[in-house]
């Protein structure tokens, strides 16, 4: 049995820019705090964890203290009312993200009602309705579009949560704009998320069995293993080597192999190992 590896598999340069950006704060004397994990993997919050950083609900007094921003963004509230609580700030902003905020404020200046295609209860989402003086609206699917709120804007500038699928556009568009007279639509879609979703657009059609490494809290995570789910049913999504199950492999030819952006690189290596014990014989490509 054969093992194919996905060439974008695990971080993307923004996930380990805010990893290497963590881990330097954390040598700094100050005490470091974060609102939330660095990025959405269980051990790569444990292992920033274990570097003293705080994980924090709410903000205090910041007097000799750091605040870590974390990959996904925040508000401007959140930034400002740091900064009035005397922290320090560290801006681990993933860049193309800092993108969307600078996109978002842009596009409201010059007068749209800010749409955002994205998981409304996701933190990268809340950042970027964060960035705003008017309240945006949040689309997360075509059949939740209210339509009703739609026919009353004449003029929408549109941004999309930058690991969204990039399947869910086109119809959503298509209706936006039956109803919406101006759209300026911006397609922030990451070039990490692209990647990993054409890959996975093809991996499971060409072998037996499909494993998706990543946490079940990441969005990217979870639209590769949707992909990939329609395409192949033998597709499996595992936090890490522990769930992968023998019978899953069975008579399989080929296992594919693809991680979500937060997933570290240890996690893909232990799940390669094991699939090659439970398959002795599989040579590794």
């Amino acid at each position: 049995m054969k093992i194919h590896l996905a060439k974008s598999a695990g971080f993307c340069f923004g996930v380990k820019k805010a990893i290497t950006t963590a881990l330097e704060t954390a040598k700094t004397k100050e005490p470091v705090f974060m609102l939330g994990d660095i990025v959405h993997n269980e051990e790569v919050a444990r292992q920033i964890q274990e570097t003293g950083i705080k994980k924090i609900n709410r903000l205090s007094s910041g007097k000799g203290k750091t605040l870590l921003i974390r990959a996904h963004g925040c508000s401007e509230h959140t930034l400002k009312q740091a900064l009035k609580l005397g922290y320090r700030i560290i801006d681990a902003t993933c860049p193309m993200v800092k993108e969307i905020h600078k996109i978002a404020r842009e596009l409201e200046n010059q007068g749209y009602r800010i749409i955002i295609l994205g998981d409304k209860r996701h933190d990268e989402v809340m950042g970027i309705v964060g960035q705003l003086k008017s309240k945006a609206m949040v689309i997360d699917k075509l059949q939740n579009i209210p339509l009703e709120k739609i026919k009353k804007i004449t003029k929408a500038g549109i941004v999309v949560q930058s690991t969204q699928d990039l399947n869910n556009l086109p119809a959503i568009l298509e209706l936006l704009r039956k109803y919406i007279p101006e759209i300026s639509f911006h397609n922030t879609i990451c070039n990490p998320t692209r990647m990993k979703q054409n890959e996975v657009k093809t991996m499971p059609l060409e072998n037996s069995v499909m494993i998706i490494i990543g946490s079940k809290t990441s969005a990217n995570t979870k639209r590769i293993f949707q992909i990939s789910k329609s395409l192949n049913k033998n597709s499996y999504w595992v936090n890490s080597a522990k769930e992968i199950k023998k019978s899953w492999l069975g008579n399989a030819k080929s296992v594919g192999i693809t991680a979500g952006a937060s997933t570290p690189e240890s996690s893909i290596k232990e799940v390669i190992s094991k699939i090659k014990i439970i398959c002795s014989s599989s040579p590794y490509l």
